[in-house]
């Protein structure tokens, strides 16, 4: 078996978020693919630990920044220091948000700026300053994750699904930009996925079977999901990806049809019509 398959040892990759945990899932499965790391998130501390966990379980290089990915100064420094330190940037992949809950008649100008700076600027700010990296070498991939919220909005979210909705547009505009320069960006759509964040949900059993009942696949998904699609799109096995959205929602998107209702059920209404033609 070809341990490198994915073909990404060696490469240096850029994770935004890191500590978060989508964003430690993310950076665990680059490392069993013995890519070299940067992790950046606000934590400092959590960051360099993190990543000299990694680098001693896997063999690999890490290190951990930290860097407020919505100020100019602040993403420039760790630029300089992602090129100092290993010269170059071969993925990047963009996981800091936030979501505030909240009906818009009642949410805050500050709220509303504050998710459009974490979630939009903070991106094109990665993006922007990594890519002009990239463009220099003349290779890249960037992975952005957006969220099946950006197709259909998560209602009382406040500016959650307008950002996302930009975020999967910003990936398509890099990519039909800088595609010239050899640079793929592409974004992954999750939907109904354990995290540290989302586990209070799921501790009412029944929100926790009402989307299981949602879903195609019948099941919540874990982070190792996202992870698994992000590698993919980081990859090599995805060379002629590029300005795409992979949706990773167990069928979510698919199950409208299904939700409504029939008498005794969508499957048993269907059964029960099938007996009354035949007789």
């Amino acid at each position: 078996m070809n341990n490198n398959w994915l073909g990404l040892e060696g490469d240096v990759c850029v994770i935004t978020g890191a500590v978060g945990g989508m964003g430690a899932e993310i950076c665990r499965e680059f490392a069993k693919q013995k890519a070299n790391l940067v992790l950046i998130d606000l934590d400092e501390t959590k960051c360099q630990d993190y990543a000299a966990e990694l680098a001693k379980e896997y063999g690999i290089k890490a290190i951990g920044l930290a860097c407020n990915t919505t100020d100019e100064k602040s993403v420039d420094d760790a630029v300089a220091l992602v090129k100092k330190q290993f010269g170059r940037c071969d993925v990047l992949v963009n996981t800091a948000a936030i979501l505030k809950f909240c009906p818009l008649e009642d949410l805050p100008l500050d709220e509303w700026q504050l998710t459009i700076n974490v979630n939009m600027t903070g991106y094109f700010l990665m993006s922007q300053r990594f890519g002009r990296m990239m463009i220099e070498q003349k290779s890249g991939r960037m992975v952005h994750i957006s969220t099946v919220a950006s197709h259909t909005p998560e209602t009382y979210s406040g500016a959650y699904s307008p950002t996302k909705a930009a975020i999967s547009m910003l990936s398509k505009q890099i990519a039909a930009e800088w595609g010239q320069f050899g640079i793929r960006s592409n974004a992954v759509c999750p939907c109904f996925v354990k995290t540290p964040l989302s586990k209070k949900f799921y501790e009412d059993k029944e929100v926790e079977e009402g989307r299981t009942r949602m879903i195609a696949s019948h099941r919540i998904g874990e982070t190792i999901d996202i992870a698994n699609a992000v590698l993919y799109l980081a990859s090599k096995r995805s060379d002629y990806s590029n300005g795409t959205e992979l949706v990773v929602d167990g069928g979510y998107e698919v199950m409208l049809g299904d939700l409504v209702p029939r008498p005794g059920g969508r499957r048993q209404f269907a059964i029960n019509s099938r007996k009354a033609n035949k007789s």
